[in-house]
Parts: structure tokens; C-alpha cells; sequence
């Protein structure tokens, strides 16, 4: 549905602060080059806390961080074979989430029916996805497709960040063009016009005209002088809960968001540029362009909105019930989604839990 792209004033409903995720979506928790065989690597995905490991054939696993004996975290065991060990007792679990050993047990006696939650989880792109939601609705669900992932032409720098704020926080500033006010110094962009917007049940589509102007502008082949003006449209998307941004054949974002609680998000970003260098260069060049660009350039970029959405989260944390007041339609559109995403989860979730205990109920009875 298109929507109105004039600048005018809302009031920010404050629930939108509160609202938790909807769990049927891959979220991205981590790199897959760094957890080797046999390792553990603890994540928290809107306060559920998942040990994810890679057993010694190099599979990946997912279970709930908690072993239903004394309720320690697994994260804190060992791998054995390709399964997962508690550290206080060693009682064994494997990848469905099933206890299938007591090292103090005679092997004969029976097992208790001790069992803590598997995860849908999966590697792709050098990530980690677990699905945290519905199994049965993991295999028709599928992470983001990166078009430019290990494809010629493209130079990708990967970036992570840890935020202290609720994702939705997060996300407005990933939608927000307005404020490149914040990164005049770095050169970043100015002038910006709002000239579409689009929303769906699981998107919201913007895109803006912006102007550029820099050293910057001219190494990412924007404008041929520093000293000229370029003005482009940008693409930015909400594909819930990952962000999409696009620039012309110039550079493309990829944005994985991953909410951890109410004040904390983790976010995992793919940069790929078009850099005029030849190829055979670009290589040779490759882990070199990558970190200037990483530290001197993203990184410096993203300190900045960091700074600037932590601040947003004190203020909201030491006054819940302030009003604020929003004049870009696309920010209170990420907003709505995200309201309905969760709503529309809890919505499916209530039923869910309905439909077990009736059947429990039944069973009984």
C-alpha cells in the first residue's frame, strides 16, 4: 500500500518500546568461521538464552541454555561426540534436546525423561541462523537472500555492533536518512527528500533523494570531484526484522538485526561496494581496503548512531511515560509493523499453548 511521504507531525505510541519480536524468523546470532568443532557459543535471542555448538563432525546444534537437571546453562559444558554435556554433573543431551546419559547411572537403569528445547538452526553466508519461533514453520521460512554474497564485482566488509536498546530503536535509525545531519563531519550525506513509501504485513519500502559531496563520495565512484554535488536516490526496506538498503549499483546493505532484551540489540551488517580497481588489485588489496574501510569509515559512522540511540534508551528508561513527537511517516510505519509483527506472533502463540492444553485436557479425561 503506498503511503503519504509528507512530512508531518505523530505522536510515537510508547508501547512501541515494549514490544517483543516475532519469533517465526531466522535471526543471525553469530559468525560460522568462529565457532569450531567441539566449541560452544552462548547467544540470547529476546531473552531466550540458546547454546549453540558445532560437534565434532562440524554439524551445527541448537538448545535451549538450560539443562532441565539443576537448570545450569549447557553453553558451560562440553561436546562429546555430537552431543552436549551439562558442566555440573555431565548429564549428556543430544542435538534433539533428549538426555541420553548419566555418567553415575549403571547403563542399565533407565534414564529419567529429562529434556531441554532443540532449536531449528542453520549456516549460511558465514552465519549462524537459529529460528527460535515454531519448528514446523522453520523449513518455509528462509534468512535474507544476499544477491552479492561471493559474487564478482562486489567488495563485501562485514560489520557487527552491540547496542544498549530495544530493537525498534535501532531499527528507526536504520530507516531515518534525516539524520545525516549527525555525520556532517564525516562527510556523510545531505539535502534528503522523502519520495516513497510502501508498506506490506511483513515490509515497509522507502526511498529518498540524497545529495553527496567528498573524498568519500568519489573513492565509492558517486561524483567524479570531491568538490561536486551528487544527488541519488537511495532504497531503504524493512523486511521484517532485517534491513535492506540499496544505492544504485553503487553499494548495497545488508542489515541482520538480532534483539536480545528490552535495552540490548546485536546487529550483523554485509557492505558490498562497487570499487573501480581491477579485480586481480581488489584481491591482493582485500584485507587491507577492508579494515581502512571497517575502522576509518563504518565503524566511525556507526559509533556515532550508537551513541545517539543509547542516549534515546536512557532517556526512554528514566521516563517511560515521556511523549514524543515523530514528523517522518516512514518511522511510524516501522513502528506499526513491528506493533503487528508481535502482536500477530502472540496471537499464534496463545493459540497454540490453547490447543495443548485441550488436547492435555482430553488426554486426561
Amino acid at each position: 500500500m503506498e503511503l503519504a511521504t509528507t512530512l508531518t507531525s505523530q505522536t510515537v505510541q510508547n508501547v512501541v518500546r515494549q514490544v517483543g519480536i516475532n519469533a517465526n524468523y531466522w535471526y543471525a546470532v553469530g559468525w560460522a568461521t568462529r565457532l569450531k568443532p567441539g566449541s560452544i557459543m552462548p547467544v540470547i535471542i529476546w531473552q531466550q538464552a540458546i547454546a549453540v555448538y558445532r560437534d565434532e563432525s562440524g554439524q551445527l546444534h541448537a538448545l535451549e541454555d538450560v539443562c532441565p537437571h539443576k537448570g545450569v546453562a549447557l553453553h558451560l559444558g562440553k561436546v562429546q561426540g555430537c552431543n552436549l554435556a551439562c558442566a555440573y554433573h555431565g548429564w549428556e543431551f543430544n542435538p534433539q534436546g533428549n538426555c541420553v546419559g548419566i555418567p553415575y547411572l549403571p547403563k542399565e537403569q533407565k534414564l529419567p525423561r529429562a529434556q531441554t528445547r532443540c532449536y531449528p538452526i542453520q549456516e549460511k553466508y558465514n552465519l549462524i541462523w537459529v529460528f527460535p519461533g515454531d519448528p514446523s514453520l522453520a523449513a518455509n521460512s528462509e534468512p535474507p537472500h544476499i544477491a552479492e554474497f561471493d559474487k564478482p564485482g562486489w567488495f563485501m566488509v562485514p560489520v557487527s555492533a552491540k547496542i544498549q536498546a530495544h530493537f525498534t530503536i535501532c531499527n528507526e535509525n536504520s530507516m531515518d536518512v534525516f539524520h545525516g545531519f549527525l555525520h556532517q563531519k564525516l562527510q556523510g550525506w545531505f539535502d534528503p527528500v522523502l519520495i516513497n513509501l510502501r508498506e506490506t504485513d511483513t515490509s515497509v519500502f522507502t526511498q529518498y533523494k540524497v545529495s553527496y559531496k567528498g573524498r568519500m563520495a568519489k573513492f565509492l565512484g558517486l561524483s567524479e570531484r570531491a568538490d561536486q554535488v551528487t544527488t541519488l536516490p537511495v532504497s531503504i526496506e524493512y523486511r521484517y526484522p532485517h534491513f535492506y538498503s540499496f544505492l544504485q549499483g553503487i553499494s548495497t546493505l545488508y542489515l541482520m538485526r538480532l534483539p536480545i532484551g528490552l535495552t540490548e540489540t546485536h546487529s550483523i551488517a554485509f557492505f558490498f561496494f562497487k570499487i573501480r580497481l581491477p579485480q586481480l588489485i581488489l584481491r591482493l588489496l582485500q584485507p587491507l581496503l577492508q579494515l581502512i574501510l571497517q575502522r576509518f569509515v563504518l565503524l566511525r559512522f556507526l559509533a556515532q548512531d550508537i551513541e545517539m540511540v543509547e542516549s534515546e534508551q536512557r532517556t526512554i528508561s528514566a521516563n517511560p511515560q515521556r511523549r514524543f513527537v515523530e514528523i517522518n511517516p516512514a518511522i511510524i510505519a516501522v513502528q506499526r509493523l513491528a506493533i503487528q509483527q508481535y502482536e500477530q506472533y502472540m496471537q499464534k502463540f496463545s493459540q497454540q499453548q490453547n490447543n495443548r492444553n485441550t488436547n492435555l485436557e482430553k488426554s486426561i479425561s
